[in-house]
């Protein structure tokens, strides 16, 4: 059984960057010869198995053989990819198969299209995924690329996706070193408006110009995005802070460009949002609290212990530590993404941890006398906390 390397690791082999994973054709295989040597099926067609060893994806060639000659049946699954940098294949000999140029495009740092890239719409998330990803060595979009994903995207080619489907290509996106890339190509190649309305809405709509001199939320948006990034390599910490003024997108024109009350309008926008894309349920979670309480965040260093508290125990800060870090990481985001502040201090995160910090030292064994029952002992470690952290904090 004869396997070429196939797809990315060809291709990240000849950038010069380091391989995370590695793709086999096998296209003189069956599936039971397969089967017979161990290889475990995945998928609901079975063409692709998984080595009993290395676990790395072996799969048969795409579509019916018409050939004999194994070289000609690797360039025809080849031309059934998406992109012309994704069509490189290396035969166990070492020899490159390259039947539609992308080797010229990976030195041109173009990304472009197969002939067959319209027969699936997701490959539009996956060329913005991809401009994200290789934006930093140069690649852009080739025009007729371009032309191609936005009559896709007018088609209304994107609603036939299955929901898990786009949401894997989102979750990817998120761990990219350049994500925003990713929002704003899909924006461009028309695709943002029928994935994320929501998100859609924010581009064109004003802020203050003091508080936030891009002025525009969704480049504001955006902003925040590359902020978390810089401080947070969680995915879902760059989702929730990509997402934290959805409510700014339905504040009444007459009202700009004040957005009193968003975060109750952002609610119910992102409930709309996770509905359609559905994330996990945590990143749902820090989403929610991230455009529900970003701005008592900000304001933290002039709440008065008692409502420090609330916001700790609203955050469930005492049982989940670390998503009181992540929420924190969203807020500072917020704050530095705003043209030219892309440094300024957060002390409010320090004021929030620290009270945090002189909660959750409190016991009830340092309460006297003992409560009894569950709703006296709640209330009496509210009562407690509250004290310390006015102490802690003065």
């Amino acid at each position: 059984m004869r396997a070429y390397l196939v797809g990315g690791a060809v291709r990240d082999t000849l950038l010069g960057r380091p391989v995370s994973e590695r793709d086999w054709l096998v296209p003189g295989a069956t599936p039971a010869a397969l089967a017979a040597q161990g290889f475990e099926p995945v998928g609901k067609d079975f063409q692709v198995f998984l080595h009993p060893d290395t676990h790395e994806e072996y799969a048969l060639p795409r579509g019916a053989a018409t050939s004999s000659d194994e070289a000609a049946i690797v360039a025809d699954d080849l031309r059934r990819r998406d992109l012309t940098i994704n069509a490189l294949a290396r035969s166990p000999e070492g020899r490159l198969i390259d039947p539609l140029g992308g080797e010229r495009d990976l030195e041109r740092r173009w990304l472009r299209h197969t002939p067959a890239f319209a027969e699936d719409p997701l490959r539009l998330l996956r060329l913005a995924r991809f401009q994200a990803r290789y934006a930093p060595l140069g690649f852009r979009i080739a025009q007729d690329t371009k032309a191609l994903a936005r009559r896709l995207a007018a088609s209304g080619a994107l609603s036939d996706i299955a929901a898990e489907r786009i949401w894997a290509e989102w979750r990817k996106a998120m761990a990219e070193a350049r994500p925003w890339i990713f929002v704003r190509t899909l924006r461009d190649l028309h695709c943002l408006a029928p994935l994320a309305p929501e998100l859609d809405a924010l581009f064109g709509v004003p802020q203050p110009p003091h508080h936030h001199p891009e002025i525009d939320t969704g480049l504001h948006s955006l902003l925040v995005l590359e902020q978390a990034c810089r401080l947070s390599p969680e995915p879902r910490v760059r989702f929730a802070a990509l997402l934290h003024d959805l409510g700014k997108g339905v504040t009444p024109s007459a009202a700009w460009p004040r957005h009193i009350g968003h975060e109750a309008r952002g609610t119910r926008r992102l409930a709309t949002l996770c509905e359609r894309l559905r994330p996990p349920v945590a990143w749902c979670e820090l989403a929610h609290l991230g455009v529900r309480l970003h701005g008592k965040a900000h304001r933290a260093l002039e709440l008065r212990p008692r409502t420090l508290l609330t916001l700790l125990e609203e955050l469930d800060a005492f049982r989940r530590p670390s998503r009181l870090h992540e929420f924190l990481w969203v807020c500072e985001a917020d704050a530095r993404g705003r043209l030219g502040l892309d440094d300024t201090p957060y002390p409010q995160a320090h004021r929030i941890l620290d009270a945090w910090e002189a909660a959750r030292r409190v016991t009830l064994a340092d309460i006297t006398p003992q409560p009894q029952g569950g709703a006296e002992i709640k209330a009496a470690m509210a009562r407690a906390r509250q004290r310390a952290i006015a102490r802690g904090l003065s």
